[in-house]
C-alpha cells in the first residue's frame, strides 16, 4: 500500500514538473507514506535541503490528490544502518524523526508560516520606499483604506521583502488564532492550477484559494501575460477573495497599465486596490542599507567603504547587499581588514550602472570628496580646494556629459574662459602624475568605472 501510493504521487510529479527537475531530484528519493505523512529520505543533505527549498510544495499538492487529505511531508537523510565496533547503539523510533528537515515553507495555503524570511525592522525607509512601507504596514493593522495593494518596482528594490515583512506582521496581530495566508509566485500558482487540471481536482484547487484564505500575497504577476486560462482563474479568486474580505497583495516589475496581452477586466482589478511604486534609492538610502545589512552581518564598514558601495551600485539594493555580503566574506576569509583596495575588487565581479554619470551625480560626488556643499562650488570662494574641487567638477562634466562649456560654467557661475582653464590644469595633473594629479585620478576614478 505504501509503495502503491508514492508510485502514484511519482506519476503524478512526473507530470507536472521538468523531466529534467523529476530526474535530478524526485527520482533518487526514499519514501515512506501513511494516510497524513510522507517521509522522504535523500541519498545526502544537499539534495534535502534542496527538495525543502524547492519541490516541497509540489510534494505535498501531489500527496494531497492520491491520499485524500493534505500530508506533512518531511525530508531528510537516512543514517547509515552501520556503524564501528563497539559504538553500536540500540535504535529507537525516534531516530530517523530527529533528523528530518521540516519543510522552509507549509502548503500554499497555511495556518502558520514558520519562516518569513525579512520583516519590517529590517526594511530601510527612504523617500523612494516611504509610501510602499507605509502601506505594507498599513495593511497589517487594518488602517489601510481597502484590503488590496499593489508593489511595483524595478527587480532588487524591495518588493519580496515589503511582502514577506506583511505575512509575518498579519500573523503576529490577527486577531484570529490562526490566520490562513498564501504566499507564492504567479508562476506557482499557475503550476498548481496544472496539476490539479491534470488529476482533475480543479475543484479542490479553487476552494482552497478562493475559500480558505485569509490573505493572498502573490508576486510577480506579470507573469500571467499571455496565459488567459490562468488569469480567468485569478481573476475569479480575486473576485472571491475580494467578496470575503480577504487582503490581497501583488507584485509586479511592470505597472498594470504596462502589462500586455492581459484581460482588461484583469488589470482593471490590480488598479482596484493602492497602487505603490519602489523607486531606485538615493545615495543617503543606499549608504544605511550597506551599514544595517553590515550590523547583521556582525561586522562594522568604514564610511568610505560604504559611500563606495553606495556610490557605485546604484539601481539594484539587492545587488548592493550581495556585494556587501561578499566584501565581507572575502575579508574573513584572508584575515584581511575591509579596505577600499579589497572593496574594488569585489566590485569587478558586479554591474555598476553609473558609467555615464549625470551632471547631479557629478556635483554630488565632487561635494562627497571634497566636503563641500553645492552652494561652495558655485560660490566666487579662491579657497585653494574650492577651485581644486571646481577644477575637478568641470573636468568631469566636459567629460561625461552632453553639456557645452558655456552650460557648465552657467551651472557653477563661472566664464567661458574659467572652464577651460580649469579642465586645463586638472589634465595636466593627470597627465605629469604628480602627487596631485593621482589624487585626482583617483577621484574620477571613483566616479566612472
Amino acid at each position: 500500500m505504501m509503495t502503491d501510493s508514492w508510485n502514484k504521487i511519482l506519476n503524478f510529479l512526473e507530470k507536472g514538473l521538468n523531466p529534467g527537475l523529476f530526474k535530478v531530484w524526485i527520482k533518487p528519493l526514499k519514501a515512506e507514506v501513511s494516510n497524513n505523512s510522507i517521509k522522504l529520505y535523500a541519498p545526502n543533505e544537499f539534495v534535502a535541503a534542496w527538495v525543502r527549498d524547492r519541490l516541497i510544495d509540489n510534494i505535498t499538492e501531489a500527496g494531497t490528490q492520491v491520499l485524500g487529505a493534505r500530508p506533512k511531508v518531511e525530508v531528510g537523510v537516512k543514517k547509515s544502518a552501520e556503524k564501528p565496533a563497539g559504538l553500536v547503539r540500540p535504535k529507537t523510533p525516534r531516530q530517523v524523526q530527529t533528523s528530518m528537515g521540516l519543510p522552509m515553507m507549509h502548503p500554499a495555503v497555511t495556518k502558520k508560516m514558520p519562516r518569513w524570511r525579512f520583516s519590517f525592522d529590517d526594511f530601510i525607509v527612504g523617500d523612494s520606499n516611504q509610501l510602499a512601507c507605509a502601506a505594507s504596514r498599513s495593511l497589517c493593522d487594518n488602517s489601510l483604506p481597502g484590503d488590496q495593494l499593489f508593489l511595483s518596482s524595478t527587480p532588487g528594490l524591495g518588493k519580496t521583502h515589503l511582502l514577506h515583512s506583511i505575512g509575518k506582521g498579519l500573523c503576529a496581530t490577527s486577531n484570529k488564532q490562526h490566520v490562513s495566508i498564501a504566499c507564492l509566485t504567479a508562476e506557482e500558482f499557475a503550476n498548481r492550477m496544472v496539476m490539479a487540471l491534470k488529476a482533475g481536482e480543479i475543484s479542490r484547487f479553487k476552494s482552497e484559494f478562493r475559500d480558505n484564505v485569509d490573505c493572498l500575497l502573490l508576486e510577480d504577476v506579470h507573469f500571467f501575460q499571455g496565459k488567459h486560462k490562468m488569469q480567468d482563474e485569478i481573476l475569479e479568486t480575486l473576485k472571491c477573495l475580494q467578496l470575503r474580505g480577504s487582503k490581497v497583495v501583488m507584485t509586479s516589475s511592470f505597472l498594470p497599465r504596462e502589462l500586455e496581452k492581459v484581460d482588461p477586466q484583469l488589470v482593471s482589478r490590480f488598479c482596484s486596490g493602492l497602487l505603490a511604486v519602489i523607486a531606485t534609492p538615493d545615495f543617503e538610502t543606499r549608504k544605511r542599507i550597506v551599514q544595517s545589512k553590515a550590523i547583521r552581518l556582525g561586522t562594522q564598514v568604514p564610511d568610505s567603504i560604504s559611500e563606495l558601495l553606495a556610490d557605485r551600485i546604484t539601481t539594484d539594493v539587492r545587488q548592493l547587499e550581495s556585494c556587501l555580503q561578499n566584501l565581507v566574506l572575502k575579508a574573513r576569509l584572508l584575515n584581511k581588514n575591509l579596505t577600499q583596495d579589497l572593496a574594488w575588487q569585489v566590485l569587478e565581479n558586479y554591474s555598476l550602472e553609473n558609467k555615464n554619470p549625470s551632471y547631479d551625480s557629478i556635483v554630488d560626488h565632487i561635494c562627497r570628496s571634497y566636503e563641500l556643499s553645492a552652494d561652495q562650488l558655485r560660490s566666487k570662494s579662491r579657497k585653494r580646494q574650492i577651485v581644486l574641487a571646481r577644477n575637478t567638477a568641470f573636468f568631469l562634466a566636459r567629460k561625461y556629459t552632453e553639456l557645452s562649456l558655456k552650460d557648465i560654467g552657467v551651472r557653477l557661475c563661472r566664464r567661458h574662459s574659467t572652464v577651460i582653464k580649469g579642465i586645463t590644469n586638472i589634465e595636466r595633473e593627470i597627465s605629469l602624475q604628480t602627487p596631485l594629479g593621482r589624487q585626482l585620478q583617483d577621484t574620477v576614478a571613483r566616479l566612472t568605472p
